[in-house]
Formats: structure tokens, sequence, C-alpha cells
């Protein structure tokens, strides 16, 4: 079969797991893997003629000039250079960025890597040792998100996934009528398999294969975050991994000689966005973004969800598996299974990086095993959603980065006091695993809706031992906090 020379295809991968501690910084392992991507392309050449270096933004380290310091590393002087911002999309974007402008002839290779180093900074500040790593950035960068949390989350400091997703999970498991203890079991079965599949990760961080009641019984070594959920059910974040991966375009793949059964092409994927903030949702367990960025990706790929060989289904917490399983009308428990990598929890959760890692384990799934393959991502909370199809087979439409749905907000009340109704709430917890406080959404008889704190210990407890969603609550303002009672 004739392929243009201009379909960009994905011919080199790789990752690297660092499990002594402390590790290098992440400059060392961006140079690292992108040395191994060339490597398993069997075209060590190709990083000489990058025409772009685009590296995902890293938690671990600010540097003053990213790409350019990887590309002073690799001998290479590519044209074009760019750093992520903060979100677990960020790999898909700018691979997406790169495939396009591949088959638009504005570039001919191009390198995506990310690294973290958050384990070896834990592993240092224990010891008493400040982080002190190369070129960094003077004066210090603020954090690269894209949008900063509302003044009335921090007033309830709801801006940590832990709690804003399990908000979404509580209004999610109302609105789909099951018990306290059904979520808690579906969700167990739900993430047991992903461990067996890391387990036999050679770059997953954790590799013990969980029974569904280990990952989601709270005990000693198994505390609640932000419940429901457990410590073994939410994406672990300090790890030290990177990925690459290098795209080119077909004519270059034929001169450096990469065998045919080494080439993956994106056939098709799509973005799209729900609200920024939690409270913001319209229907805050579902996900209309995903739903569309999932049909959207499949008609450009020109296939569905049958003919997919493997899929790796972003995991970060149960919500986000549990909303594209919806979204798609996937069983969460399909014998295909819903992850490649083993899933953030337990093959590692680096920041912004994970879904160059479930790329790059996804062209190797499809290399061993022709056909199409799915891998998403989703950033920030549960609002930014790519779908991805990867393949075998060339064709399909490429797409671009531009949403193919935005959800409109509601309004978003900061101080409110009177009568409201539970939408969803979480209660935090320490690294005791003691109760903290709890965080409710709910909705306003004018409209709109307000956050609040539940603060009474008896009402906490009560909240982790029954059904709050669609009951009856009166808040009160105490500073910019609003509190919670019944």
């Amino acid at each position: 079969m004739s392929v243009d020379p201009r379909t960009p295809c994905l011919i080199g991968v790789a990752q690297h797991t660092v499990r002594a501690q402390p590790g290098p910084e992440p400059l060392d392992l961006w140079e690292l893997v992108a040395r191994e991507a060339a490597a398993d392309a069997g075209a060590p050449g190709v990083l000489e003629r990058l025409d772009s270096i685009q590296v995902v933004y890293t938690d671990s380290w600010q540097y003053d000039d990213p790409a350019a310091r990887l590309a002073e590393r690799l001998a290479a002087e590519p044209r074009h250079r760019a750093y992520s911002r903060v979100s677990g999309t960020a790999p898909q974007m700018l691979l997406g960025a790169a495939a396009r402008r591949i088959a638009a002839g504005e570039m001919d290779a191009a390198l995506v890597a990310g690294a973290e180093a958050l384990a070896t900074r834990r592993a240092l500040r224990k010891a008493g040792e400040r982080v002190a790593w190369s070129h960094p950035a003077v004066p210090k960068p603020p954090y690269g998100w894209e949008r900063p949390p509302h003044p009335a989350e921090l007033a309830h400091e709801l801006f940590l996934p832990v709690h804003t997703y399990a908000i979404m999970e509580t209004a999610r498991r109302a609105a789909s009528h099951e018990s306290l203890e059904e979520e808690r079991a579906h969700r167990g079965r739900m993430m047991a398999p992903m461990t067996r599949v890391a387990a036999a990760n050679p770059h997953a961080w954790h590799r013990e294969v969980r029974t569904a009641r280990e990952l989601v019984v709270p005990s000693e070594d198994n505390r609640l975050v932000g419940w429901p959920y457990t410590r073994r059910t939410v994406a672990v974040l300090e790890v030290d991994q990177a990925a690459a991966a290098i795209l080119v375009a077909t004519g270059l793949a034929d001169r450096l000689g990469v065998p045919l059964d080494k080439r993956v092409y994106l056939r098709g994927w799509a973005y799209a966005e729900d609200t920024w903030e939690v409270a913001a949702r319209p229907e805050p367990g579902s996900s209309p973004a995903m739903a569309a960025a999932a049909r959207r990706a499949f008609a450009r790929a020109g296939v569905g969800l049958d003919d997919l060989g493997a899929l790796d289904v972003y995991s970060c917490f149960a919500i986000a598996l549990r909303s594209a399983c919806a979204a798609m009308g996937l069983d969460p428990l399909d014998g295909r299974g819903l992850t490649v990598t083993g899933g953030l929890p337990y093959a590692g959760g680096p920041a912004s990086d994970y879904v160059l890692h479930s790329t790059a384990a996804m062209a190797g799934r499809l290399r061993a095993e022709p056909g199409h393959g799915l891998v998403t991502g989703v950033g920030m909370h549960l609002t930014k959603h790519t779908y991805a199809i990867w393949s075998t087979e060339p064709g399909g439409v490429l797409g671009d980065g531009e949403p193919v749905f935005t959800a409109e907000p509601v309004p978003i009340v900061a101080g409110y006091e009177g009568p409201a109704t539970v939408t969803g709430y979480t209660v935090a917890h320490g690294r005791d695993g003691a109760a903290e406080r709890g965080v409710v959404v709910a909705d306003l008889p004018g409209g709109g809706r307000a956050h609040a704190h539940l603060r009474d210990p008896g009402l906490i407890a009560e909240a982790e031992s029954r059904e709050l969603v669609g009951r009856k609550i009166r808040l009160r303002a105490d500073g910019p906090v609003n509190v919670a009672t019944w």
C-alpha cells in the first residue's frame, strides 16, 4: 500500500522509570528517553534532523528554557521549540500539533518528551536537602496552569483534584442510584484488573496485584484521602518517570530506513472542554465534553469502539474512568481492559506527562498486535479531554486542537446565606487518615451554586455513612467561607 510521504508516523518511543533514590533531574531524563526513542526507531541520526523539540510541563523543577536545554544536550538545532502548560492532555496536544505540521509540510521530524522527578524531590526533602538542579528559571515563573482556581474554590480549599473529583463522584453515584456500598464495590472491581496490567509492566511504579477489596477498604496503609476515595484508587504523583515519542513524515521514515512494522499512525483525534470549576458543571456527575470528543475522534479515524484492540482510558480517579466509559458506551469491565500501562494509580501518574507513557505503551501494543488503539487524556478538574486513535493502518483525518465542544458554566455564588440542596460533596482526610472537613457543592433556590464546609464532627461522620446528595441544607457565612448545617 502506498502512503503519502507527508503522512506523520510515530517511529520511536521510550519509557523510563528510576527506582533508586535520589535519582537524576528531569533534564537528564529528557535526554535519556529522547536517545532511547531514537534507538527504538533504529534511527539514532533522527535526533540531528529534528525540526521541533517539545517538552511537557514538569512540576519537579522550573528550567529557564526547557526545550532549548534539551536541544543542547542532543546537539540538535530545531526551528521550533515548545513547552506546554499544566494539563494531563498536554502530551496529546503537542503530538497532535506536531502531526498536523508534518502533514502540512512545515516540518519533517518532531520530538515530544516529558519527565518528572517528584520522588527524588521527596527523598531529598526527607533527608533535609534542597533540590539544586541545573539552569533554574530566575525569577521562578508562576505555576503553569492556564487558569487559576476560582476565588470561592480557594476560600473553601477546593483546589486539590483528590477533592474535586470526589465531589463529582458523589454526584455521579447519586444520579446513578447506587448505594455507597455499591459504588465502592464497583470501583474495586473496575480497578483491580489494572493492577494486573501494572504488575506485568516493567515501567510501572507499583507492580503488586491487588484484590478489589484491598483497593477500596480503608486500612492503615490505604487511608482515605478524599472520601470515598482511598489512596490505592487515586493517581500516584510522586514518581521518577520519563517518556518520549518521535514523529516523522513517512518520507523521512523511508529515508531513515525505519521498518514498516515500527510505524504507528495517528488516524484521528479530538479535544473538548467541560467547565473549569466543579461547581459550574451543569451535570457534575457526567461529561458531555468527553462524549463529544469521543464521537469526533472516532469519526475522524473512521473506526468505532468495536474496532479497537486496546484502550488506555485516563484513570487519575474512578470518576474519570466511569465518565469516559459512559461517554463511549463502554462497559468498565470490558474484556479488553481499560489500560495498557496499569493506569495512573499503579503504573504511575507523573503530573502532566502520563499520556506520553500511555501513547508509548500503546505503540508497543500495536506493533505486537496490529490494529487500532485508543488513548485518552484528562486535564485539570475533569475539564479538558483528548481522544486519540492510533493505528498500524494509515488513514482517517487528523483533526486539530480546537475544541469540538465547550460547556456553558452554571454561575457560582461566592457568599450565600439561606437554604440550599446538596449537589455533590466529599470529606477531606489528613495524612494521618483522620477526617478534617466536609466540602459541599450546593444548588441554590434562585439558580447558581455555592460551596460550603462541614465542620461539625457529627455531620462529617454522617456524610461518610449515608447519601447526602439531594439533602436540604442551610448555609451561613463565616467570613469568605460558607458553613453547611442541617
